[in-house]
């Protein structure tokens, strides 16, 4: 069994930790933005003795600890995100957010506190062989930091042999721990469709090409993309999220143009490639059937948080270990949400898992305004991130 003793450590954090956390929730900064935060963060390692490096990806940071020995020359990078969201929070608890319209409504307050957490133990014990890099990123919420860190030269400078991040989860019992070895979260892809007609006397349609009629059927149409393109084994989804087009104070004026926006997501590349082709066939040919045209904007934003196999194992069997069978979900179901932890993912191997935390029954899923993280948890989080530096890195 995994070494018991470090249990209490970790207890023993509680309290502190939670303070910090809260403060940090009653504080929230949009991504690119984590001034207070990522100083707060370099303040809690730099009293730890750990080595700080600032300003890789604009405000994120990286804290650098050398185990007892450093034979092995490896380096174990474990991620937090920090940003929040612009959301109006709902709470009316001490520690809720006096910022308005800005909230921690996905917990990454709770990510960060973990990742101190983690290193703070570290720090004390130093029972590994070589270096952790603890990454505090910034604006992971679609303004993506995890490509910025990377961008300058993340894993240039700490060049990591694994990297592993975890996200906390509404769905499952706190403090379980979920799961796979594969795919964890989709692909997520923008699209904008221009749909240009010609308007006219609402009186009158057969005088105009309506736009607004090519992108109802256009609407319908995407839908066919997924029910008779996609094979059903696979996953994938197409939203239409926005349709604009002329002024709801004008009832009789058929507008000249409509826009579509929405979402595409996805796991398998060969399967976004498809949807995409299939999208761009459908928008040209029904424009052209009702006599407009039509232009496709897709843009690729996140690709799939695809876990590499081994690290994935490890991570599991650990859990396993720490908190028992019952605790841990191997085959957790994938979301069809989307994480730029993927990227991390895609110059590294490693792992990203979930840190049950409740609350999904009582409405409080991620975004809510009126959600709040579990700090009962923290303790759970912050030593199975610890776990996997000792069992990577042994002495």
């Amino acid at each position: 069994m995994y070494r018991e003793s470090s249990a209490g450590l970790f207890e023993a954090f509680q309290d502190e930790l939670t303070l910090f956390r809260r403060d940090l929730h009653a504080h929230p900064e949009l991504g690119f933005e984590e001034s207070r935060t990522s100083s707060r963060v370099a303040g809690m390692l730099d009293a730890l003795g750990i080595e700080v490096h600032r300003g890789i990806g604009k405000t994120g940071l990286v804290g650098v600890l050398k185990g007892q020995r450093n034979d092995s020359g490896r380096m174990i990078g474990l991620r937090a995100d920090m940003d929040a969201l612009a959301v109006q929070e709902a709470n009316q608890f001490a520690h809720a957010s006096n910022k308005p319209g800005l909230m921690h409504a996905c917990g990454h307050d709770g990510h960060t506190t973990i990742l101190v957490g983690a290193a703070k133990y570290l720090a004390q014990t130093r029972r590994f062989d070589g270096h952790v890099a603890f990454i505090f990123q910034p604006a992971e919420e679609g303004r993506g930091g995890a490509q910025a860190m990377i961008d300058d030269g993340l894993f240039e400078r700490f060049d990591c042999d694994a990297v592993y991040a975890l996200h906390n989860w509404p769905g499952l019992p706190p403090g379980m721990i979920g799961i796979n070895s594969g795919p964890m979260m989709a692909a997520a892809d923008r699209f904008e469709i221009r749909i240009q007609g010609r308007g006219g006397h609402g009186a009158h349609p057969y005088q105009t090409v309506d736009p607004v009629l090519v992108a109802s059927h256009l609407v319908t149409a995407l839908q066919s993309v997924v029910a008779r393109n996609v094979n059903p084994l696979d996953a994938a989804v197409v939203t239409v999220a926005s349709i604009k087009a002329g002024d709801p104070a004008a009832m009789s004026v058929i507008p000249d143009h409509a826009t579509l926006v929405g979402t595409v997501r996805t796991f398998r590349h060969s399967v976004q490639d498809m949807v995409q082709r299939r999208m761009q066939m459908l928008v040209e040919q029904i424009a052209s059937g009702f006599d407009a045209s039509a232009t496709l904007t897709y843009q690729k934003l996140y690709p799939p948080t695809i876990n590499t196999p081994e690290p994935a194992a490890m991570v599991a069997d650990l859990a396993t270990e720490l908190f028992g069978r019952e605790r841990v979900e191997r085959n957790l179901p994938p979301s069809m949400g989307a994480e730029d932890f993927s990227y991390m993912l895609q110059q590294r191997p490693g792992a990203y898992f979930r840190l049950g935390q409740g609350g999904a029954q009582e409405g409080c899923f991620l975004h809510n305004p009126n959600y709040d993280f579990n700090d009962d948890v923290i303790p759970v989080g912050a030593r199975l991130f610890a776990a996997i530096v000792e069992r990577s890195m042994p002495l």
